[in-house]
């Protein structure tokens, strides 16, 4: 097993990124990025989460964070664990859901792949947490998260995309709040 992608020290800030399996375009609807949003609030709350930067996109999410109280991969894994539950009732009872069957078997066949699950995966395994260890590389990270949105064409300038942190950076209200880095 690789030890590249490990949370090696706890009191450093991290980046990690995680997808949904097959890169399915969940968090095209505000419900389901909400479950994300709240469920990211909770840990800063109950956890120790420490949330610096953060971008929910179409299929997947950033995170810059740390924690000075539970390690760091427990968080995550609650995380996903949690979230995945709430996502797939989510998907289920929504009426709204044109890909809902689509989507619910394409997370059944990952889970039924994967020997650590039963029936269902809704996040791919891997978080690869990198550790930002200097002012350079967390720089990076944080450009590379807020600038995904404009990228991907979403919109023409970071801030005004409103899952993410980039308006905090910016002065302005978010949808979370989050840890500014100086």
């Amino acid at each position: 097993m690789s030890r590249k992608y490990k949370f090696r020290d706890q009191h450093k800030l991290y980046f990690v990124s995680f997808p949904v399996v097959y890169w399915v375009d969940v968090f095209i609807r505000d419900e389901y990025r909400q479950v994300l949003l709240e469920s990211l609030s909770y840990c800063t709350k109950y956890k120790g989460l420490e949330v610096y930067a953060y971008c929910i996109m179409t299929s997947h999410v950033h995170l810059i964070i740390g924690s000075q109280q539970e390690p760091l991969q427990n968080i995550l894994r609650d995380f996903k664990s949690y979230t995945s539950t709430q996502l797939r009732k989510a998907i289920q009872d929504n009426p709204q859901e044109s890909r809902k069957e689509w989507m619910l078997w394409l997370m059944q066949r990952a889970g039924k792949k994967n020997g650590n699950n039963n029936d269902f995966q809704f996040w791919q395994q891997h978080n690869h947490p990198i550790e930002l260890n200097t002012n350079f590389l967390l720089q990076q990270k944080l450009d590379y998260i807020h600038q995904n949105p404009v990228e991907a064409g979403f919109v023409s300038r970071p801030e005004a995309y409103t899952y993410s942190s980039a308006a905090a950076y910016a002065g302005e209200p978010g949808l979370l709040d989050i840890m500014l880095i100086e």
